[in-house]
């Protein structure tokens, strides 16, 4: 009797033994899969568009593989793509926009993507081959600025700027010519597709062109635009992610890698005042 309780004994204690070291070991995957933080990212993929906005993420790339940050620079020909692939996913962030532009995309196309820095300007300039100063603008003069829904008033604001209009109080970055409250010198407005500005500037008697187009051209604003806009204006260009991602802390170092010393060093010795740093 006594030794059949022993086996059953010995029996009982091997069960729980077993159990005890099963519940561990499930604990410890549990701790070990549900507690550890995730691996953090240390590649992305970041769209731009050609010229300007390439240049500088190339700088950028080159400063944050310094914090262990691997950067692919994927380059659109087609500006109206970037912001469609970035909210499907074929892309991690873009950098290529002005604020202006941004919200337009988002609102037309219901694109759930925000922005999570500011980065530099591409001032748009007064530019022209018939006067070498605002004040010479004769009365009836033609001048020509972009006609989209993102660039007009930007437009319109430097021909403010210049005493030229007047514009409604509170047009904002939606104004158009309809804005236009006072036109003392009568002038007459030629809208157009942005990227034909430019070629028209020896039609009309001045024209209002953004800057990344007047460096294509050949232009600087502080050297060759009669007025030329500030660098934290509401026309900053931004870096943009999905909605849901905006705290991935990946994104953090590529923020700090753009707004960083040697990127701004860059920007001024390169382009010296037709990109302004906005930090």
């Amino acid at each position: 009797m006594n030794k059949r309780v022993s086996i059953l004994t010995t029996l009982l204690i091997m069960i729980i033994t077993a159990a005890l070291l099963t519940g561990c070991s499930n604990s410890n995957k549990q701790t070990n899969s549900g507690n550890q933080p995730a691996q953090q990212r240390t590649q992305i993929k970041l769209g731009v568009t050609p010229s300007v906005s390439e240049e500088v993420a190339r700088k950028v790339k080159e400063v944050a593989a310094k914090d262990g940050l691997d950067i692919e620079v994927i380059v659109f020909s087609d500006y109206t793509q970037v912001n469609r692939a970035l909210a499907e996913k074929q892309l991690d962030a873009n950098s290529f926009q002005h604020t202006g532009f941004f919200e337009n995309d988002k609102k037309t196309h219901n694109l759930d993507l925000v922005k999570i820095a500011d980065t530099y300007t591409l001032p748009a300039a007064i530019y022209s081959k018939k006067i070498k100063n605002v004040s010479e603008l004769p009365d009836g003069a033609t001048v020509a600025l972009a006609g989209d829904p993102a660039n007009t008033a930007r437009g319109l604001y430097l021909f403010e700027k210049a005493g030229w209009i007047k514009l409604r109080e509170g047009a904002g970055v939606k104004a158009t010519v309809r804005d236009i409250v006072d036109n003392p010198k009568k002038l007459k407005f030629k809208e157009m597709d942005q990227a034909m500005v430019l070629p028209m500037l020896g039609e009309v008697d001045a024209a209002a062109v953004n800057s990344n187009f007047a460096l294509a051209g050949g232009l600087n604003p502080q050297k060759d635009g009669l007025v030329v806009e500030d660098a934290n204006g509401p026309w900053v260009n931004l870096i943009a992610v999905r909605a849901a991602e905006k705290d991935d802390p990946v994104f953090q170092k590529l923020i700090k890698a753009f707004r960083s010393p040697e990127v701004k060093a860059f920007i001024n010795e390169k382009y010296k005042g037709a990109l302004l740093a906005s930090w």
